[in-house]
């Protein structure tokens, strides 16, 4: 089934419908440290798109990729969603009271030991973001349809050492200079999935 993405259609509906709203448990015995991202959608053009960050090289983990706004879930916050929303106001200034929360993705473990909550809502745009230099180096907006074209996606076996197991990592093909990769490109895809998904 193919879903028209552009603003004419219901997709904060379908994703309204589709996506998860259980409380996420975390076990406090796992190794893997948690998190929380925002996922923020936005019409431009007719168009949905899809926000991102490039994080600067002096932050402490994952410096320099493309990410989504998020950090970790402090011992304070009440939920994954908060934890999002908190970081999305401290690393671009997106107001919690302006985010339509739409539900979760399923938790995405990644190599560095994190255990991402992804957070999916929309913003009204254009939106006057605030960006905090010491973590956030740009912004930039992808079309959700840009993203659901399987030319743009592929995937590469790494082996960080060499008696070790592989791992198949997401990279999307350059968009204006960026590359969506990693952790950030699995969430994408999911998130295209659950989209797509008859």
């Amino acid at each position: 089934m193919k879903v028209n993405l552009t603003v004419k259609s219901d997709l904060l509906g379908l994703l309204h419908q589709r996506l998860s709203h259980q409380p996420f448990q975390f076990q406090k015995d796992h190794r893997a440290r948690p998190a929380a991202v925002l996922v923020p959608l936005y019409q431009h053009d007719d168009v949905w798109h899809v926000l991102f960050t490039r994080r600067t090289e002096s932050v402490e983990d994952h410096r320099g990729q493309v990410s989504f706004p998020g950090g970790m879930i402090e011992s304070d916050d009440e939920s994954p969603e908060q934890a999002a929303l908190r970081e999305s106001e401290e690393e671009i200034g997106i107001k919690a009271g302006d985010v339509n929360i739409l539900g979760a993705l399923d938790p995405i473990p990644t190599i560095t030991q994190f255990i991402i909550v992804p957070i999916v809502g929309s913003i009204p745009w254009p939106y006057p973001l605030q960006i905090n230099h010491a973590e956030v180096a740009a912004t930039f907006g992808v079309p959700l349809e840009w993203l659901a074209d399987p030319a743009n996606l592929e995937i590469r076996q790494w082996q960080p050492q060499s008696n070790g197991s592989s791992y198949a990592i997401h990279f999307f093909q350059p968009y204006q200079g960026e590359v969506i990769w990693g952790a950030t490109a699995r969430i994408t895809v999911s998130l295209l999935e659950l989209i797509l998904s008859p």
